[in-house]
C-alpha cells in the first residue's frame, strides 16, 4: 500500500497537531503529512494567519489556476489550507502597511458575521481565501479547514468532560484559548505544541465527540471523505 502525501498550510504549530490528529480520525490508515506553512526553514513566513496570507501570496505570485496545477503541489493526494475562523475579525493593517497594501485588491477584512451559526463567517472567509490565492474554486484534491472560532474548540471538544460549560456555544467562543489556561488544575489546556500533542491522542480517539460540538470538523470529514477515495491503494 502506498501511503498518501498531504500537505498541510497552517497558522502555527498548535494547529498542525491538531489538524494531524484529525486527519488520523478521517483516513483511519497511515499518511505522510508536510507542513508547507509554518516551515522551519522560512522564518521569514512566520506564524499565525499573516503566515497563511504570505504563504498564499506566494502562491498568487506564481500564477496557478489552481492548487492542483501548481508544480509544488502536484505531487500531493491532498492539500489542506488552515485558516481559523476569529481571522475574520481582523485588519490587514493588524499586520501592517505591507501587508494592508498586498490585500489592497483582494476580499476586505473584517468580513465576520454573527455566531451563531458559524458557517455564514466561514463562508465568508472561504471567499477571503480564494482571494488570497486568486483561484476561483478549489480543485478535486484541495480542502479549506476552517474551525471555529479556532482550532482549540476541537481540543476542547476532545478533552473536556460531558456538561462542561465551555462546551455550550463551543464554536462561537470567542476567547477560549483564554478560558481553556484558567481551567482548574488538571483541565488546564496551555497553548503550547508540548501541551497540545500530550492531548492530540484524544481527538483522534474522541472525534464523533469533536464532530457533535464542532460543525466544522464534520464538514472537514464530508470535504475528504471523497478526496481519500481516489487515493493510492
Amino acid at each position: 500500500m502506498s501511503d498518501p502525501r498531504i500537505a498541510l498550510i497552517a497558522e502555527g504549530p498548535t494547529d498542525f497537531i491538531i489538524m494531524e490528529a484529525a486527519l488520523k480520525a478521517v483516513l483511519q490508515r497511515p499518511f505522510v503529512l508536510t507542513p508547507l506553512q509554518p516551515e522551519p526553514t522560512r522564518p521569514d513566513i512566520g506564524n499565525g494567519w499573516g503566515g497563511v496570507f504570505k504563504w498564499c501570496q506566494e502562491f498568487r505570485l506564481r500564477g496557478a489556476v489552481s492548487i492542483e496545477a501548481d508544480p509544488t503541489l502536484s505531487q500531493f493526494d491532498l492539500v489542506v489550507v488552515h485558516l481559523d475562523a476569529d481571522v475574520a475579525g481582523k485588519r490587514y493593517a493588524d499586520y501592517g502597511p505591507t501587508m494592508e497594501n498586498a490585500a489592497a485588491t483582494l476580499q476586505a477584512l473584517p468580513c465576520e458575521r454573527p455566531c451563531p451559526p458559524p458557517t455564514d463567517t466561514v463562508a465568508a472567509l472561504e471567499a477571503v481565501l480564494l482571494s488570497w490565492l486568486d483561484i476561483a474554486a478549489l480543485g478535486p484534491k484541495s480542502v479549506f479547514c476552517i474551525p471555529s472560532k479556532a482550532s482549540d474548540a476541537w481540543l476542547a471538544a476532545a478533552v473536556l468532560p460531558a456538561g462542561h460549560a465551555l462546551l455550550t456555544g463551543l464554536e462561537c467562543h470567542p476567547h477560549l484559548e483564554a478560558a481553556l489556561s484558567q481551567l482548574p488544575k488538571g483541565q488546564k489546556l496551555r497553548k503550547t505544541p508540548r501541551d497540545y500533542r500530550s492531548h492530540a491522542g484524544s481527538i483522534s480517539q474522541h472525534w464523533k465527540q469533536v464532530q457533535n460540538h464542532c460543525l466544522q470538523a464534520r464538514v472537514m470529514e464530508q470535504q475528504i471523505q471523497p478526496i481519500a477515495q481516489a487515493f493510492p491503494a
